[in-house]
């Protein structure tokens, strides 16, 4: 049967002179939830593996570089991060038609909606809590002590997030949206000047994760996923965009932008002040822009959405659900403008 994004033939020749423990892979299956870089779980008698390759057409200038993904899941391997353990990187397009790497299947599930798990208040909170404590351990990380001292450029990282989504959304924009342009001036505006700098993942979220939900025990994150868009930068912008996914009791616009589920509406689940509060308490970042970090969020998602939807135009998608995806983009740009309008006096 033909797998999509998948030539067999040559990855099995791939895998038998780079990967000759695992075996011939008995099945190869797309693993639903992807609208990115594609996934893909493959089943060896060896051992289960996971495969990473970008998407099928459209594929933006700097966007999911197969290679910056390994190199920082690499490099994460031996620190408190918790991350799948890399097997192997290939970066002879001509075995799949791009990219890919490998890496260990971790024994955990993407939470994305309510009804996945059930979790009672105490354990949905301490889910919470750990999701904002390994944030906080991503932007700890000594970059440099790990061979990231040249993974990106913090200085002007701000200015140069705005610029480089710019570009993006004029590559992949498929119709006119003057609420945007305006937003872009608005963002430019408020630019904070900001000296931190940390590791930061890009698209931080709880199903960017791989939860662990054992019986009597607490929920365990035992792996953060997807790090195509990781660099080093300003950590408030990775936060500002997990709550950018954040749903909240009674915030009908979040609800309306189907990406990341609804399992923050969990009785005992921090809201997102909550979130906020406990990833301050736990890293000491501040927090005083933090306006000016959910419009960016906003922004930032309505660009990956954009370049997302014109791939569906495209046909270019595989998968299911992204029919609705291009009506959240003006959803998440009138969002930018009411996190900026908000600001505390």
């Amino acid at each position: 049967m033909s797998i999509p994004g998948i030539d067999r033939t040559r990855l099995v020749a791939w895998m038998a002179r780079h990967v000759p423990d695992a075996g011939e892979p008995t099945e190869i299956a797309l693993i639903s939830g992807g609208r990115s870089n594609l996934t893909y779980r493959v089943e060896t008698p060896g051992r289960r593996l996971v495969l990473r390759r970008p998407p099928l057409g459209h594929v933006l200038p700097t966007a999911h570089d197969m290679r910056r993904e390994w190199r920082v899941v690499s490099a994460l391997a031996p620190t408190p991060v918790p991350v799948p353990e890399p097997v192997a990187l290939c970066a002879d397009e001509d075995v799949i038609g791009a990219p890919f790497y490998l890496m260990a299947h971790v024994e955990g599930e993407a939470l994305r909606s309510r009804g996945q798990a059930d979790l009672a208040p105490a354990r949905a909170r301490a889910l919470s809590e750990r999701l904002a404590e390994v944030l906080a351990a991503i932007h700890a990380v000594d970059y440099e002590a790990v061979g990231l001292g040249g993974f990106g450029r913090p200085e002007g990282y701000l200015a140069r997030q705005l610029e480089r989504w710019g570009q993006q959304w004029e590559r992949s924009k498929t119709r006119e949206l003057p609420e945007y342009d305006e937003l872009v001036a608005r963002l430019r505006e408020r630019l904070p000047d900001r000296p931190s700098a940390a590791l930061v993942h890009g698209d931080y979220r709880l199903d960017n994760t791989l939860v662990r939900l054992a019986p009597g025990a607490d929920p365990q994150i035992r792996a953060v996923v997807d790090w195509e868009m990781s660099t080093l930068g300003d950590p408030v912008a990775d936060l500002g965009l997990t709550l950018t996914y954040w749903h909240d009791p009674g915030d009908a616009a979040r609800s309306s932008v189907p990406v990341a589920g609804d399992v923050t509406l969990t009785p005992g689940f921090l809201d997102a002040k909550g979130f906020a509060a406990h990833y301050a308490k736990v890293s000491g970042a501040d927090l005083s822009d933090l306006d000016f970090y959910l419009a960016l969020g906003n922004f930032k998602l309505a660009v990956i959405l954009e370049g997302i939807h014109a791939r569906f135009v495209q046909g270019k998608t595989v998968g299911e659900g992204f029919g609705d995806l291009g009506a959240s983009v003006p959803v998440l740009v009138a969002r930018a403008h009411r996190a900026l309008d908000e600001r505390p006096a």
